[in-house]
């Protein structure tokens, strides 16, 4: 039995270790290989899209950050979906200089479905744009995000996510998890996949996307769970390369109550079980016939790693359970059975460790909180992880269904740049 479970786990480290030791070179490149520095000779025109479902509390500071861009205001003009709203968000939104859209729908819910609404409703219009930006409400901008996203989509790129730092990062471990797992994903991801020119990933909030691309599908036609992860696949898929700007800062609010945080990550984990169910086949298909690598890292970004977490965390409770109720006859087994398991707990937690260490101290002076707490949150970091595990579970036989997340964290973009 000893042999078979330690057995087991190093199979297990040495698959998520072949998996993904991409991104262990993904660090360095980011470390020690200079950024991509692009220029723009155009000024284009955008449309900012905002979802907003009873978000009257924060979506005003947004609408001013973006009105204080140093970018010509006249390029840019600002559309909020106030969807199902029973606030008084679209009042909020008018006053402070966009216009409103107001959608009342109780059976097709999600940001999805109020994003088509709002690209609908603007293809068809008199006004042309070349790109759209997608904020979602709590989000705040650095007073450079338009003109730094302008530089990268005026070289080409027709969709393009940027730098994802977090206004309420010190709220407590929670939040510290959610924001030093953004900030990981914008220095170590998709920083070093724009320098070795692979397709980068949207993640929520925060991207542009050309028209082009918006009346090719004839509006937003994503509307899984993880729609942000389904809208990159899908364009993966199809040979589009999505670029990143590290330069173009944003702030959101990250859940600070654990039943909001659950909530959340459960709709997250159901949609990437429904994007690997719709997309896995054809990622798999063109990893090997068209030899696509973004193909191979979207795959690896879906599932391989909670697939093999959830059989891991199986496996070991169940030989743990048998020494349990065998300890009497079998004593050894449930000693021998605890060591493997402790083992394996201790070698994940160091690995998530050194990940939240390393984003920690290169991202230091980027992170809104006290040296003390920064600290203080590395070691919180792969608690935060290791949450995602029952989760993952009850995401397999529950049906979920999009919540809203109430959003309460007023700060100014002047607060967090202080």
């Amino acid at each position: 039995m000893l042999s078979f479970i330690s057995m087991f786990n190093l199979i297990i480290f040495i698959l998520f270790t072949g998996f993904y030791f991409y991104q262990i070179v993904y660090v360095f490149v980011s470390l020690f290989k200079k950024e991509i520095e692009l220029y723009a000779s155009t000024n284009h025109k955008y449309a900012v899209v905002i979802a907003a479902r009873n978000e009257s509390a924060v979506i005003g500071q947004l609408i001013k950050s973006i009105k204080k861009q140093n970018y010509p205001q006249e390029l840019v003009d600002i559309y909020v979906v106030a969807d199902n709203c029973t606030d008084n968000t679209a009042e909020v939104s008018k006053n402070a200089g966009a216009r409103v859209f107001e959608r009342f729908n109780r059976q097709r819910v999600g940001k999805g479905y109020a994003l088509d609404y709002a690209f609908k409703n603007l293809i068809n219009s008199n006004v042309c744009y070349d790109g759209y930006f997608v904020f979602d409400a709590d989000n705040l901008l650095d007073e450079n995000y338009i003109c730094e996203m302008n530089k990268v989509f005026d070289n080409g790129y027709k969709i393009v996510t940027s730098y994802r730092n977090s206004k309420n990062y010190d709220t407590n471990w929670l939040s510290a998890g959610y924001s030093l797992w953004f900030l990981r994903e914008a220095k170590y991801l998709n920083n070093a996949r724009m320098i070795l020119n692979t397709g980068c990933a949207i993640s929520g909030t925060g991207f542009m996307v050309s028209d082009e691309i918006i009346r090719k599908n004839n509006g937003w036609k994503h509307h899984l769970l993880t729609e942000d992860i389904e809208f990159t696949i899908d364009n993966a898929l199809q040979g589009v390369k999505i670029g990143y700007c590290g330069n173009a800062v944003l702030y959101d609010e990250q859940p600070y109550l654990f039943e909001q945080s659950w909530n959340q990550r459960l709709r997250w984990a159901k949609g990437f079980y429904q994007v690997f169910a719709k997309y896995g086949g054809s990622l798999i298909k063109d990893i090997f016939l068209k030899r696509s690598f973004c193909c191979y890292d979207m795959l690896m970004t879906i599932m391989p790693a909670l697939f093999l977490s959830l059989t891991s965390v199986m496996v070991n409770f169940a030989f743990f359970y048998l020494g349990l109720i065998n300890i009497e006859i079998y004593p050894e087994l449930m000693r021998e059975t605890s060591a493997a398991v402790l083992m394996s707990v201790l070698n994940s937690y160091a690995v998530l460790f050194v990940m939240g260490l390393l984003t920690t101290v290169t991202e230091w002076n980027n992170i809104n909180s006290t040296p003390v707490k920064k600290i203080q949150y590395v070691f919180t970091f792969p608690i935060f992880i290791f949450t995602y595990v029952p989760i993952s579970i009850v995401a397999l036989f529950r049906k979920i269904e999009w919540k809203p997340i109430t959003h309460n964290i007023t700060k100014t973009i002047e607060e967090l740049q202080q």
